[in-house]
């Protein structure tokens, strides 16, 4: 289904894949698998975490917060995508559209800070591992994720509004949900200068500030690695960061292909295979990448299972 550029309905269209619908059957069985897995296993830590006393450690409660936004991420999109590929229902009224722009945005961005609370984490264990358990004592990083929330919501809140204020001359969004470059691009003027003069303020310190600590983190981890004399306990020290690392990478190269790219490559296939990326795939993954690497969260499983 393509919809007109004229179109009247009192909200938006989302063409989502109506431009390849010989895909739409393989897809939905995608996405419901993927779906499935990733509430499955980011559900079953988070439970896991939470019930094993053992486990009530700040680096093993940050995954379990970051289990439960990676169940908001994709529960943000990927129900709707299913209902709307299983029904040909390409509506979405306008405020179903702003609200989840405001949980995308949010529960994204909380991804971005707890991957750096974790860095942080481990950068004290690595670094600092005597005053560990006094710098990352359950108030700090508690107020740590309070505090990003707040942040995260009020960046949400504040872009969400902006947007919604602006006149649209088109209410066909090519994309599979509402995501905001696309729905800057239905703005009557382009892009609002408000929203660039906002995101030259704002900007650097909700997505270059996780950013900054995350790097300065691993700067500093290898540096205390690299001054261990043993090969054998450089590599037991790198394995513990070798999980996070690589959520890290996963999450911030699919991020950096989507939102920091020059326009002129802008392609509507190419931002729907990325989001599928880092909205559907990576939180599938990361209880498999992160979680059961862990030895004390595989001995849980073992005994959970036996």
């Amino acid at each position: 289904m393509v919809a007109p550029e004229n179109y009247t309905f009192s909200g938006f269209v989302l063409l989502g894949f109506s431009d390849a619908p010989y895909l739409l059957l393989p897809l939905f069985f995608f996405f419901l698998v993927a779906y499935v897995l990733c509430i499955g296993g980011n559900t079953f830590i988070f439970t896991l975490i939470t019930s094993k006393s053992q486990l009530h450690t700040p680096m093993y409660m940050l995954l379990g917060n970051l289990a439960l936004v990676d169940v908001l991420f994709t529960s943000t999109i990927i129900p709707r995508t299913l209902y709307s590929i299983l029904f040909g229902d390409s509506h979405i009224s306008i405020v179903g559209c702003f609200i989840q722009l405001f949980m995308f945005l949010a529960v994204g961005n909380m991804d971005s800070f707890l991957l750096a609370i974790m860095a942080f984490d481990r950068y004290c264990a690595v670094c600092v591992p005597l005053r560990y358990l006094i710098i990352m004592s359950q108030r700090t990083w508690m107020c740590m994720v309070a505090f990003s929330w707040v942040i995260v919501c009020l960046h949400s809140t504040l872009y969400t509004l902006l947007t919604y204020s602006q006149p649209r001359c088109s209410w066909v969004i090519h994309h599979f949900f509402c995501d905001l470059p696309v729905i800057m691009m239905l703005c009557c003027h382009g892009i609002p200068e408000i929203l660039l003069k906002i995101g030259y303020v704002e900007g650097p310190i909700v997505i270059l500030g996780p950013v900054l600590l995350i790097l300065g983190s691993y700067i500093l981890i290898i540096k205390a690695i690299l001054t261990l004399q043993s090969s054998q306990g450089r590599w037991k020290t790198f394995s513990t960061c070798s999980s996070h690392l690589t959520m890290v990478i996963l999450f911030y190269s699919t991020v950096i292909f989507m939102y920091f790219r020059p326009s002129s490559i802008y392609s509507p296939t190419y931002d729907r295979v990325i989001s599928v990326v880092y909205s559907v795939i990576i939180p599938m993954l990361n209880p498999f990448i992160y979680s059961l690497r862990n030895k004390e969260v595989k001995t849980a499983v073992r005994k959970v299972l036996t």
